[in-house]
């Protein structure tokens, strides 16, 4: 037997260990740096530009831009605030 799972077996345990809430904020993680992401482009700024505005290192930006690493609030609103952009808070329906 191998030691090594796919990634139907893999997928599963997941599923069966993150309620229905956890995804929803996986996703909604991936929907804000989406944004963020945008924001950098369509301010056509490198993430070196940003970083030189912003005083959060690159090669951190490529870590949260690559859906490595979970930027912190603060973090966020570093990132956002050069390019003209805050976090709001809005209801869910």
């Amino acid at each position: 037997m191998s030691k090594f799972k796919n990634w139907k077996d893999v997928k599963k345990e997941i599923e069966e260990d993150f309620t229905e809430e956890d995804f929803e904020e996986i996703e909604l993680e991936k929907q804000i740096i989406k944004a963020t992401i945008e924001a950098r482009k369509k301010a056509k700024l490198t993430q070196q530009e940003l970083s030189e505005l912003s005083g959060i290192i690159q090669p951190s930006i490529a870590k949260i831009e690559n859906f490595v690493r979970t930027p912190q609030y603060t973090t966020l609103m570093r990132l956002l605030r050069p390019m003209g952009y805050t976090i709001k808070v809005v209801p869910l329906n």
